[in-house]
């Protein structure tokens, strides 16, 4: 049998991962199996790795077929919801808790399933990510933040199981109102705060924040001194942001990167490849990303 892999599109994203994956990819909903080993697809959501068809004549049959192969599975539905909800229900329950950040992803292997049909189950029993259709959540914080735009970054360092250690110096590009400032300051660090908009006055009284009243792209590596690690959420093209990138690269001042890549209108793929392409980065969308990706650089621990 040949090879496949499944990609699972983030819920309203199908076209944009469709056009990355190109013509070779069939749909089943938000699902797309393409021939061959996973390639990096940075608008899929959930990478299936060498799922299988297996053929049930009943609801039990599927359960137990599943449950023989491991026992954590993770239901994504598009036909056949009834059927599919009954098999679930027979298989063990998977905690689907809200993360309270910054606790770690879970570790335990979790595996994707889907009715392609009343007599078949796609089953892939192992998955790029460890939540259940990729889709991360949170103890939202409604009080602290001044926007929703921290669980982006949540997400992002919750992924890469990697964050800002106590005392180290980072840079947020495009800071105003604050909300990845605040993320940033919460975990200890010193933060320099870059916009030529302010902060919202309660994030920029927080303990470790300087302010600096100016446009990111104005800040040279040189009067920022080494830093930690640089953070954006800028709002402007894919391009401008990546020649930003090449800037702070050449420096060698910046161990680690997290960059919001925004599209506005229709969506670069072009400049998305050259994000991923720089040695060492992993270009993704997140389940708290809207029509954007986020690419990170991470160097080694010190």
């Amino acid at each position: 049998m040949t090879q496949e892999t499944g990609y699972l599109a983030a819920d309203g994203f199908e076209a944009q991962l469709a056009e990355e994956l190109g013509p070779d990819s069939v749909a089943h909903g938000r699902l797309f199996l393409a021939p061959g080993p996973a390639r990096p697809a940075a608008w899929a959501a959930n990478t299936w790795h060498e799922p299988q068809r297996i053929e049930i004549a009943s609801i039990a049959e599927g359960a137990k077929a599943l449950r023989a192969i491991q026992r954590n599975w993770a239901l994504y539905s598009f036909t056949r919801h009834r059927r599919a909800k009954l098999i679930e229900e027979r298989l063990p329950s998977v905690s689907a808790k809200p993360l309270l950040f910054p606790a770690e992803a879970p570790t335990a292997p979790l595996g994707s399933w889907t009715l392609l049909d009343e007599a078949t189950i796609l089953a892939a029993a192992r998955c790029s990510s460890p939540f259940p259709n990729g889709e991360v959540r949170f103890v939202e914080d409604k009080e602290g933040p001044p926007n929703r735009a921290y669980l982006k970054l949540w997400e992002a360092l919750t992924l890469a199981r990697r964050r800002p250690a106590p005392g180290e110096r980072c840079l947020d590009l495009g800071a105003s109102p604050g909300g990845w400032t605040w993320v940033l300051a919460k975990l200890g660090v010193q933060v320099i705060a870059v916009d030529k908009a302010p902060l919202d006055p309660a994030i920029a009284a927080l303990p470790g924040v300087e302010e600096r009243r100016l446009s990111a792209f104005a800040l040279e590596p040189d009067d920022a001194g080494a830093v930690d690690w640089l953070f954006s959420d800028i709002v402007c093209y894919p391009e401008r942001l990546y020649r930003l990138v090449e800037r702070w690269l050449a420096s060698g001042r910046v161990r680690n990167f997290v960059c919001t890549i925004k599209f506005q209108g229709e969506t670069d793929h072009e400049t998305a490849q050259r994000f991923a392409r720089i040695p060492g980065s992993r270009v993704m969308h997140l389940h708290h990303n809207k029509h954007e990706l986020t690419w990170l650089k991470l160097g080694d621990h010190r």
